[in-house]
């Protein structure tokens, strides 16, 4: 795992330098949104999301550059929804990754003003995406689109805000879909428009797509039991919010033991679902295994 860390921060920097190049700079007017879409993007994170997108292009045999315009524009799709989320109105947080959120620094208003103008600056930058024999433009968009849309991303917060506070926990198809939504569909767009900068065959297309799924499950299973066993400031946001608002998670209704198990199960799935792609999988298989180890 030590040599996938040089990947993951060699990567990081060429999104941050792609994000920089792509978004208005801070003095641009009106300079408080840009500032406040800067603040956000800018305030630190994995990266997850860009880096298995540009990895899925390179396992796809592609160039990772002509895959920096999808990449970019999901970090932009993530920053907008957790600057969205963390609003009093949603899950009330006052800290996200560290750093004070973006209604806390600059008022609600401008949050959700720099929440949107995110979500509409990621299209910009997606349609920049060099079009394949098998992928245009609009193949990108629409995949973007549905993916951050009502029925996945936005449906599954909807869910998740309808499910807090109930005295009766979700049944677990009812937790499964709501975290299918909430997290595992956006991480999978992210590697499938990776993939489809790259032009990959409909088969491997469909290789990654639960390759994806299964990533995004798993990381939302580890995520829930980080939230039980980890500190506020080890994991850069509010710890044990889930709990104190009576939230349906894996370790409420497996308890921790059971949804270890879990993200080890699906973990095995992604692994399985990388097989076709021999060594040029390599990456996606590390990062998996990055995901599932990790304490933060």
């Amino acid at each position: 795992m030590e040599e996938l860390k040089p990947y993951l921060k060699e990567r990081s920097k060429i999104v941050d330098k792609a994000l920089d190049a792509f978004l208005p700079k801070a003095r641009v007017r009106p300079a408080t949104v840009h500032e406040a879409m800067r603040y956000s993007l800018f305030a630190g994170g994995k990266r997850l999301r860009p880096i298995l997108c540009l990895a899925a292009a390179e396992a796809c045999g592609g160039d990772f550059e002509k895959a920096l315009a999808p990449a970019s524009a999901v970090e932009c799709i993530h920053t907008y929804s957790l600057i969205h989320d963390d609003l009093p109105c949603m899950d009330d947080d006052d800290l996200r990754r560290g750093m004070p959120t973006s209604h806390v620094k600059y008022g609600e208003g401008v949050a959700v003003l720099a929440g949107d103008a995110l979500l509409t600056v990621a299209f910009e930058i997606l349609a920049q995406t060099p079009p394949t024999k098998r992928y245009d433009v609009g193949a990108y968009v629409t995949e973007l689109a549905v993916s951050s849309g009502s029925r996945h991303l936005i449906g599954g917060q909807i869910l998740d805000l309808e499910g807090e506070g109930s005295d009766v926990l979700l049944s677990p198809a009812q937790l499964k879909f709501i975290h299918q939504s909430k997290t595992a569909a956006l991480l999978t767009a992210s590697i499938r428009l990776g993939a489809m900068s790259a032009n990959a065959t409909p088969k491997k297309l469909e290789a990654l797509t639960i390759y994806g799924q299964s990533l995004g499950l798993a990381f939302q299973v580890i995520d829930d039991i980080l939230d039980v066993t980890q500190t506020s400031e080890k994991l850069g946001k509010s710890a044990g919010k889930d709990e104190a608002s009576n939230k349906s998670t894996y370790p409420a209704l497996f308890g921790l033991e059971k949804s270890r198990k879990e993200a080890a199960r699906l973990t095995k799935k992604a692994h399985e679902a990388l097989k076709p792609f021999g060594k040029n999988g390599l990456r996606l298989k590390e990062l998996v295994d990055y995901l599932l180890d990790r304490d933060y």
